[in-house]
């Protein structure tokens, strides 16, 4: 299996065809039953990069909040956009993805002039973008930015757990484990839960 990380590379490709700033949106979220889809828009400072920066998914608890810390110390710009599971629920989750993205780089106060994206689909924004396929295993800003969004959605997902204890939010972040079908089974739905996604086996 590659260990290989994201790299600048794909970033430093169309550097020179620009006169501006280069951003990477990601989301995190899509598949949890619960809370919203969370997207982060970011631009890394490209002479000063933290290190470590991988997918998201790929990173333990622990390094993943290290690098978090140096990637906000050291990025030019980190913004975040987000969808409610109410807005999931009236729009699909792709189309909700595709609005905390929208959200994420309208947060940003740095002018851009490309974004890449994550995935398949790009939202409607005033700049040029480019999609790609396992960004967050391929562009420095694309991973980055998976990094912002997990570690804000956690966070945000751990505070609506204080309110509703029994569905272990800070551990399974709203996603369908067999504890958390077994707490929707016994409690009910919260007004969290995605009442459009299947939540009962």
């Amino acid at each position: 299996m590659s260990t290989k990380l994201p790299n600048i590379n794909i970033e430093r490709s169309y550097q020179n065809h620009i006169n501006g700033y280069i951003c990477g949106i990601d989301e995190v979220g899509r598949g949890c039953l619960a809370g919203p889809v969370v997207a982060s828009a970011i631009i890394l400072n490209f002479n000063s990069i933290p290190i470590g920066i991988n997918d998201s998914k790929k990173l333990s608890k622990i390094k993943r909040q290290n690098i978090y810390n140096d990637i906000k110390r050291e990025a030019l710009d980190i913004a975040i956009g987000q969808a409610s599971n109410i807005e999931i629920d009236q729009m699909n989750i792709l189309n909700a993805s595709l609005l905390a993205m929208k959200r994420a780089y309208k947060n940003l106060k740095t002018p851009t002039e490309l974004a890449l994206i994550d995935g398949n689909y790009a939202p409607k924004i005033n700049c040029k973008t480019i999609n790609i396929i396992k960004g967050d295993s391929k562009s420095l800003s694309i991973a980055a930015a998976s990094i912002v969004a997990k570690q804000y959605r956690d966070k945000l997902m751990e505070e609506i757990g204080n309110k509703y204890p029994k569905y272990n939010f800070k551990n399974n972040a709203g996603y369908g484990t067999k504890e958390h079908y077994k707490s929707i089974e016994s409690n009910g739905l919260t007004e969290f839960h995605r009442k459009s996604f299947k939540l009962f086996k």
